[in-house]
């Protein structure tokens, strides 16, 4: 039995709660966590009246997640700890009750047992085998590895098993998803800060060097008794400079590796290796009935089919969830036609099985979709969304269809997608042209690209200085998209696309861009550590963020960045050589964030910037400002701004 009420505002004005509400409490068993849940104080006291009248771990309350990553209720963080925080800050009642409700969403979270995913299938014996296996009772330090194939479930196992013991960690845990495609994007100093920081509960951690990273996971947790997961773990290198030795942990301490290589479990010395099974056939056709039709059976006339199409997936979860999905609400005839196409697929190659869900995707969806696994996996959804509807695909509804479809995911706001989908993609890509990467509408690198190329992006790894011919850019009239660093021209530099959306070129050894280069639809342009001088005038461009940290060469910002309507960051920090801001600035009526830390040779603000109505974050410390406008009416709206204190050790206005 579940329950519901409606009966939100009366107890934000501190009133009690009725008594039948609290007799359906009682009776009830499942508390349902959404991502708004906490934006109710009514739904926080009856999950908290619900801990008070039973004991959660003996079964009587059930959580269940409804789009929303139990560790963000647990941590009060993303989405839900927004909510909360919003609550919080609205309840006149006894600020105690704030503390209740923290430990009881905590304590209910950390169960973590139920999600309304479909995911269940199969899963409770799988997680059970594991956790026996952890021997949870001895002291001593204890790894195991989870193995098995790609798409087979081997995260979902042990984010499971995460969720379910967790609580019994008191000096930390970690979830490290993604190890392999993180570490390749961001490299392993990443991993390490991630890593530590959320055992540690501190974001402050700054690892210069991924030799320096691993001491200090040693030297701090070399006595504490934590839970750690490492998810798609593929090299040697990464474990050694994560978790290298058992004596870098505490009594207690359990060590759980997701990898699809058996040797580098073996390399480690895990002290056993469970093997993720294929789906039974019952197990399989319950999974996929719950996609395709939201039952655990299908209708009589499609049973037939039902069970050809799951002799095609091999017990795969992700296959299962990805073509259910793709066959829901579809007529017979067109099962028919799928089931035709599935045949024709090589036993084994299950991009082709996947790939079927992408053809039926609109021609919108399909650029989204291959835009995310090139570029976006991992980012912010409001800011892919940003970007992407500047290039016409009208991504908040096309984001919808391809969660519909199981072919991303949405975690705490960012896009995700499992790395076999990814894998998919750049094959597809890969396909428009095998031969020649120019002509492909997506590419890593690059030496000569034609007009198909609409993006491109240099992964972690091989930044590195390169030197290329100036003309490779002239060709490239389509080009969207373009992340790179340190390229370097060996000759001219004339042309670059006027239909960029996103431009990063941190260490660029431009000092100006050509004549020619006006984009009126640049969402961003992200120049940090870079040679620039100036900037186009802005008359005729439409960039919403500009950051140009620690361009040193830059001297000045030109009047008509004034004309920038749409700018709603200007990240100047550690330019040391810009004299000042132009009176236009007040004219950027958009602009949310100023950042000037740093920018030693500014000494004053413009009067003009007192009008900025919509600014909420403002940074001008370490910078020589000795001067502020007289109107200083615009911080009563800022969020977030950091004092600076002058000669005379006087501050000049306060900051949080």
């Amino acid at each position: 039995m579940a329950f519901r009420d409606d009966h939100h505002q009366d107890l934000l004005r501190g009133k009690c709660i009725k008594p039948e509400i609290l007799r359906a409490i009682e009776q009830s068993r499942l508390v349902i966590f959404s991502k708004n849940y906490a934006s109710s104080t009514w739904c926080l006291e009856e999950v908290a009246k619900a801990v008070e009248c039973k004991d959660v771990h003996e079964g009587s309350v059930i959580p269940i997640f409804h789009r929303v990553d139990p560790s963000d209720i647990w941590k009060l963080r993303e989405n839900f700890g927004i909510a909360f925080a919003k609550t919080e800050e609205a309840y006149l009642g006894d600020k105690s009750d704030i503390k209740k409700w923290k430990d009881a969403v905590s304590k209910v979270a950390s169960l973590a047992e139920i999600e309304l995913k479909g995911d269940l299938v199969g899963l409770h014996s799988r997680v059970a085998n594991v956790v026996e296996c952890l021997c949870l009772d001895k002291s001593d330090v204890c790894s195991i590895g989870i193995r098995g194939m790609g798409g087979i479930g081997k995260t979902t196992v042990a984010r499971a098993i995460y969720d379910k013991i967790r609580g019994q960690f008191d000096d930390g845990c970690c979830f490290l998803a993604n190890v392999r495609e993180i570490s390749k994007k961001n490299g392993l100093v990443y991993l390490q800060n991630q890593f530590l920081g959320d055992i540690l509960l501190d974001d402050n951690l700054r690892i210069r060097d991924d030799h320096r990273g691993a001491n200090m996971i040693k030297e701090r947790l070399q006595h504490k008794k934590v839970l750690v997961i490492l998810d798609d773990v593929d090299e040697r290198e990464k474990l050694e400079k994560l978790a290298g030795g058992f004596d870098w942990f505490g009594c207690g301490t359990r060590i759980i590796i997701t990898t699809r290589n058996e040797h580098l479990l073996l390399q480690y010395g895990v002290n056993s290796i469970n093997k993720v099974e294929e789906l039974s056939f019952g197990e399989a056709l319950q999974l996929f009935c719950l996609k395709a039709f939201r039952s655990n059976h299908p209708p009589a006339e499609f049973n037939e089919l039902v069970k050809q199409v799951i002799g095609y997936d091999d017990g795969l979860p992700l296959a299962l969830d990805v073509l259910g999905s793709f066959l829901a609400c579809r007529s017979l005839m067109q099962w028919k036609s799928a089931l035709a196409r599935l045949k024709e697929c090589p036993k084994g190659k299950i991009f082709d099985r996947l790939r079927l869900s992408y053809d039926g995707l609109q021609q919108k969806e399909k650029e989204i979709f291959l835009d995310i696994a090139y570029f976006f996996k991992g980012k912010e959804k409001s800011y892919v969304t940003e970007v992407l509807d500047n290039c016409g695909l009208y991504a908040d509804i096309g984001i919808e269809v391809l969660v519909d479809k199981c072919l991303i995911q949405i975690v705490g706001n960012k896009l995700w997608m499992h790395d076999l989908l990814q894998e998919m993609a750049w094959e597809i890509v890969c396909q428009e042209s095998p031969e020649e990467p120019g002509e492909r509408s997506r590419v890593w690198f690059f030496k000569d690209g034609t007009g198909k190329v609409k993006a491109i992006v240099l992964p972690y790894g091989d930044y590195r200085t390169v030197r290329l011919n100036g003309e490779s850019f002239t060709n490239m009239t389509n080009l969207r998209l373009l992340d790179v660093r340190a390229i370097h021209f060996s000759s001219g530099f004339k042309q670059l696309s006027n239909e960029l959306r996103m431009l990063r070129w941190d260490n660029c050894s431009l000092k100006s861009f050509p004549p020619s280069f006006l984009p009126k639809n640049l969402v961003e342009l992200h120049m940090q550590d870079s040679l620039l001088c100036s900037l186009w005038r802005g008359e005729k461009v439409g960039s919403k963020r500009l950051i140009l940290r620690s361009c040193k060469a830059l001297s000045q910002v030109h009047p008509s960045i004034g004309n920038l309507e749409r700018l709603g960051l200007l990240d100047l920090g550690d330019c040391e050589n810009i004299m000042g801001l132009p009176d236009s600035v007040g004219n950027l009526k958009s602009l949310k964030v100023l950042n000037l830390y740093g920018c030693s040779n500014i000494e004053e603000l413009p009067e003009s910037i007192g009008g900025l109505e919509c600014l909420e974050e403002l940074d001008i410390s370490e910078s020589a400002i000795t001067h502020v406008p007289s109107n200083l009416t615009f911080l009563q709206n800022l969020k977030n701004y950091t004092f600076v204190l002058v000669k005379g050790g006087h501050k000049i206005f306060g900051g949080h």
